[in-house]
């Protein structure tokens, strides 16, 4: 069988387009490792438009349940599987997973988002998810008054900080690097707050905690002095990592290994695959705008079916 339409991920993005796709009664398959995305581990999101509250474990639930709920025999969803590699083929495309099962789909609309570039220090694996976060946007309101820290001297870094400024009691930013790499207003900004400051030439150590995070033990490469600075929360912004692997060798990519997209139509360097959410190259990776981006492709994949 020769699906219309293969859509690869089950985060926001990719369970979007997959009710959008059935409503369309577009032939579709949904190949996904997991549903979620990288907000399932969060206990408290806070910014899902329409829902005030809501863990992302029962997120995870909600994304399924709407596409079973729209399922009947136009979507096929295989949860599990991972795509390996994507082939160019006379009639479209043949993905193959890495459980060994074929797949072929006319068009492929690639949802994969991306994962954190994590800490590797003793304690990161202990704490992640007690103290220890990858979201700030997801988990900034649960450290309300708290003094916190923040893992990186990028753009990134000093936006999460910015961030959490309007919530927390103190952040203190860490880098690796001898000078920050974000923009010198960013940091500029940023360090204008009383509640704030920033160090680099600094290599995290270590985290400790008992049940959640208490203090963290940093190093200064330059003058090899240890510090263990108690904190109650660890912010880690070191990079994001697209999941775009299997598909690298069919479209074009930025330096970050992101798809590069059409923004008005989500469509990438190869005819015939589209690509929506944290692997693609747009300005602001959040789970509200994954979704949009997801429904615009789908929306122009019909046209490109339907209207020759």
């Amino acid at each position: 069988m020769t699906y219309d339409l293969a859509i690869i991920g089950g985060g926001p993005a990719g369970a979007a387009a997959g009710v959008y796709a059935a409503r369309k009664k577009l032939r579709t398959i949904l190949i996904a490792d997991e549903f979620g995305g990288q907000s399932k581990v969060s206990t408290d999101i806070q910014n899902w438009i329409g829902t005030v509250s809501i863990t992302g474990a029962q997120l995870a639930e909600n994304l399924r349940a709407h596409m079973e709920a729209y399922r009947d025999d136009t979507l096929d969803i295989k949860e599990g599987e991972k795509v390996s590699s994507i082939e160019k083929t006379d009639g479209g495309f043949a993905l193959k997973t890495e459980n060994g099962e074929y797949y072929d789909a006319k068009m492929v609309l690639v949802a994969t988002g991306s994962h954190r570039r994590k800490i590797t220090v003793p304690g990161a694996e202990e704490f992640e998810n007690k103290g220890i976060t990858y979201c700030a946007s997801c988990d900034g309101p649960l450290f309300k008054d708290k003094n916190i820290v923040v893992i990186g001297g990028g753009n990134a870094g000093f936006e999460t900080a910015a961030q959490l400024l309007a919530y927390v009691k103190s952040v203190t930013l860490l880098d690796r690097g001898e000078k920050f790499r974000a923009d010198q207003v960013t940091v500029e900004r940023v360090l204008s707050k009383q509640n704030m400051k920033a160090l680099h030439d600094i290599e995290l150590l270590e985290v400790k905690g008992e049940k959640t995070v208490n203090a963290i033990v940093y190093k200064n490469t330059k003058t090899g002095e240890q510090t263990e600075l108690p904190t109650e929360g660890v912010f880690v912004e070191i990079g994001q990592v697209p999941t775009t692997e299997f598909v690298k060798d069919l479209v074009n990519t930025n330096q970050h290994n992101q798809i590069i997209i059409d923004p008005r139509t989500q469509r990438t360097s190869q005819e015939g695959i589209w690509a929506a959410g944290d692997n693609t190259d747009v300005l602001y990776h959040q789970n509200n705008i994954a979704v949009g981006d997801a429904v615009r492709a789908v929306e122009d994949i019909y046209l490109h079916l339907h209207i020759k």
